[in-house]
């Protein structure tokens, strides 16, 4: 039997509930005017809140921002959760396109999250210690994935994580990025930029995959 809230717990449930409104309503906001564009007075607007009001729940302009920045990665790294952990049966190729199109996927899907998580559209704006750490720690589950394809021997040995993780990521957020950028409005399925995954998926293999050892011939003269 559950306890009955107190007038306490009703305001924090009240106060969080309001806060992620916000935040909704700012995306909202981004998405129509860009996300530089944000104005807190419409924001407030829309809420049917005054302006300073606004100020009760976020002390800033930048909190606004730290805000969907943690949310985004959040809820990024709980998308790329659904993607299994490889393991000696995987199919490279088939595991690194599923990584591939699970992350332009939900970015492409998330033009503000996307713009305010991998640019620097805000002049001033830079993501806070405790909002960047979503972000550092989406970086290195991806790290760890590769460190373990490497282990299983799918990646050649002589190659840093580092620079897979590097070369990865330029490769990922390069898709994203021109089409977000040059066809944002093109569904995932047939953009222009997001049908060339495959492609360069097997140009990463073919770059990192060890070379297959020639078995020596058995000389039958």
């Amino acid at each position: 039997m559950s306890l009955p809230l107190t007038s306490q717990d009703r305001r924090h449930r009240r106060r969080a509930e309001t806060i992620e409104q916000i935040i909704d309503i700012a995306i909202d906001v981004m998405g129509e005017v860009g996300v530089a564009g944000l104005s807190l007075g419409e924001v407030a607007r829309r809420m049917g809140m005054r302006t300073p009001s606004l100020y009760g729940y976020f002390a800033s302009k930048n909190d606004v921002y730290d805000a969907v920045f943690a949310r985004g990665w959040q809820e990024l790294s709980a998308t790329m959760e659904t993607v299994a952990e490889p393991d000696g049966a995987v199919n490279l190729s088939a595991y690194l396109l599923d990584l591939a199109e699970t992350f332009v996927r939900w970015t492409v899907a998330h033009p503000v999250y996307a713009e305010l998580m991998n640019w620097r559209p805000v002049p001033g704006y830079n993501p806070s210690a405790q909002a960047y750490a979503y972000a550092v720690e989406a970086l290195e589950r991806g790290r760890a994935v590769l460190a373990e394809l490497q282990r299983l021997g799918l990646f050649r040995p002589d190659v840093a994580v580092d620079e897979l993780l590097r070369t990865w990521t330029v490769l990922l957020s390069g898709v994203m990025t021109q089409q977000l950028a040059n066809a944002p409005e093109e569904p995932y399925e047939s953009g222009t930029f997001t049908t060339m995954l495959p492609q360069l998926v097997a140009m990463y293999l073919a770059h990192y995959q060890p070379t297959p050892r020639r078995g020596r011939r058995a000389d039958n003269r």
